[in-house]
């Protein structure tokens, strides 16, 4: 995890986007119910596909009570971000400030989980306290191709002092075990990138879920350099 530089302010921040996730549909009827492996198999990459159907449909966020109306999200819905990968955002709350470049030193806050595994929250960088007990964001070089693109390409879409839902495809998340944002605890790294990465899972077609990221994103600074 990267360190912020001094230059770099951790606002106070008591209100934050929940993410609930709500159980997964049933899977359908044409599922064999016979006592098979492959019929185990069927089921379970049935269930999968359900759980990523829930978990797009069923999001749901509580926007930042203590803010002005004109930082209070005006979209009710996801949109894709063009020449993304399919990168989904919804403005939980707009931001006022600077819309970074690349090249920017951007610090940010986050929430990421895993559409898999009930949305297991694998790391938060409010729980990153500093010396005095204050959360250190995440600090990185947009552009610099260190951090998952899904990320990078939701964070170009920000103002400073906003706040994203970013639903993150495969394609634009982990492609490798180097990339950042990490977890700092070694665990929750591992737990991470054996779902992720799980060769049995991967071969019975559930990696649409294994790899789908959901990030809460709050831009909090933007630097140039």
């Amino acid at each position: 995890m990267i360190q912020c530089s001094a230059a770099v302010q951790s606002p106070r921040v008591s209100h934050h986007p929940i993410l609930r996730f709500v159980p997964p549909i049933s899977p359908s009827n044409n599922v064999s119910a016979t006592s098979s492996s492959s019929s185990v198999t069927s089921r379970r990459a049935a269930l999968s596909l359900s759980l990523f159907s829930a978990t797009f449909s069923t999001l749901v966020f509580s926007p930042p009570a203590s803010s002005s109306s004109s930082s209070k999200s005006a979209i009710s819905e996801f949109r894709e971000l063009p020449n993304s990968g399919g990168v989904k955002v919804l403005d939980v709350r707009l931001g006022s400030g600077e819309i970074p470049l690349d090249g920017d030193q951007v610090a940010v806050h986050y929430y990421g989980r895993l559409a898999a595994k009930q949305g297991w929250r694998f790391d938060s960088t409010y729980e990153h306290k500093d010396e005095n007990g204050e959360p250190i964001p995440f600090v990185f070089v947009l552009g610099s191709g260190k951090v998952i693109s899904g990320i990078e390409a939701a964070v170009r879409s920000m103002k400073v002092g906003g706040i994203q839902r970013v639903i993150i495809p495969p394609s634009q998340g982990y492609q490798s075990t180097s990339q950042e944002p990490l977890p700092p605890n070694f665990f929750d790294r591992q737990r991470l990138f054996t779902t992720i990465f799980n060769p049995t899972r991967l071969a019975n077609g559930e990696g649409s879920t294994l790899g789908t990221l959901i990030f809460d994103v709050e831009l909090v600074n933007v630097r140039h350099q």
